[in-house]
């Protein structure tokens, strides 16, 4: 097959990768897998097996500028790629270039899959703090979703309560789950990472590794700290990541300042995706902080099985998906305290675990994938 991924962000260059990298770098060994590129972000450039058509004409930073004044050139590079590299099926998964690839797919009689890896109305407005400025975000993006969606072939999403979701709102989908890379992530010893990061041996490690970005109630688990340090001295909190659109790290790192707790805090920034198991390594608890309800309720985040497949406690604030799968692993919090006593007993009985996850590999989800992407060729 040929395939046309237009994703959600900067494919070589965002410093994340998301379920499109996972699942499309596996299918490129057997397809020919051509990919957008929206030149947004200006990390380093990512090795790829896809082939990069570039679909920025002004590079923009700001997500918002960047898609608003490039959709014209969308609109003409995607019948241009499609028409003269013979795409089989196009993958969509973007709010505004999702439009325009759609627009030309139809064009030319190919097959769309829309994937719909989170809410995007909730996730865009999570980006502004003003509440109308939310509200008229949100309405604008449901309104060109609920259009990209319409005209598609068929459906992906992510979580079994995100399926609902939109069988609630009149369209079918099928369920892909997110999954991990079980190659990289397992248990292992992390005494020399430690080290590294001036983490000593009889330290009790509270892990966060994502996005650092208001969704996530990082800040309620540092001001958690000082209790929990009095309960135990060597208490410490490992932050893996960076943020990426927002000062949300900024505030945090003042907050941290501000509770005199520097010498209990770790930032380490953003750090490449086959390193992250060593961090992971490092961690006594690793936690899972979702803010928003309405995230909650549709979420299923590839940390809940990175965390699992490293063998470790995870305590997280509810999310109905994750609490679907279960594991031994799994605690749930809904409160301050709650959050604090549960840190505590995990103080008090520390424990690792032996998980297996091939079922959530992303070497299965990409052959879940291609087998959908067959059907609709």
């Amino acid at each position: 097959m040929k395939i046309l991924l237009v994703s959600t962000q900067d494919y070589i260059h965002h410093p994340i990768p998301s379920r499109h990298h996972y699942i499309f770098e596996e299918l490129a060994r057997r397809h020919e897998v051509h990919v957008a590129h929206f030149h947004v972000s200006r990390g380093e450039t990512r090795p790829t097996r896809l082939i990069i058509e570039e679909a920025t004409q002004f590079p923009f930073t700001r997500p918002l500028l960047h898609y608003t004044f490039n959709t014209p050139y969308h609109f003409h590079i995607f019948n241009k790629i499609i028409r003269e590299q013979g795409i089989d099926v196009v993958v969509a998964a973007h709010v505004l270039a999702g439009t325009a690839v759609i627009h030309a797919a139809k064009k030319y009689h190919v097959p769309v899959v829309f994937d719909l890896k989170d809410w995007f109305p909730d996730s865009a407005a999570a980006y502004f703090k003003n509440r109308i400025l939310q509200e008229t975000v949100r309405r604008s993006v449901w309104a060109i979703t609920k259009r990209n969606l319409a005209h598609s072939n068929r459906i992906t999403t992510v979580s079994p309560s995100l399926v609902e979701k939109l069988k609630g709102r009149g369209f079918s989908a099928d369920l892909i789950t997110n999954g991990v890379d079980t190659d990289i992530f397992k248990p292992m010893d992390g005494s020399e990472k430690r080290k590294e990061l001036g983490i000593q041996r009889d330290d009790f490690i509270i892990g966060f590794c994502g996005s650092i970005e208001r969704w996530y109630a990082i800040d309620e688990m540092i001001k958690a700290l000082p209790e929990l340090i009095r309960y135990q001295p060597s208490t410490k909190m490992l932050v893996v990541g960076g943020s990426l659109f927002t000062d949300y790290e900024t505030e945090l790192k003042k907050l941290v300042t501000d509770l005199k707790i520097s010498d209990h805090v770790i930032f380490t920034g953003t750090k490449p995706y086959p390193e992250l198991p060593a961090y992971l390594a490092c961690m006594d608890v690793c936690t899972i902080p979702l803010s928003p309800p309405q995230w909650g309720d549709i979420a299923l985040p590839n940390k809940f099985f990175e965390y699992s497949a490293c063998g470790k406690p995870i305590l997280m604030r509810p999310i109905p998906d994750v609490t679907r799968i279960g594991g031994p692993n799994l605690s749930v919090y809904r409160t301050q305290e709650e959050y604090i006593a549960e840190i505590k007993t995990l103080m008090n009985n520390p424990v690792t675990y032996s998980i297996d996850l091939g079922n959530y590999s992303w070497k299965e989800k990409a052959r879940q994938f291609e087998t959908l992407l067959q059907s609709v060729v």
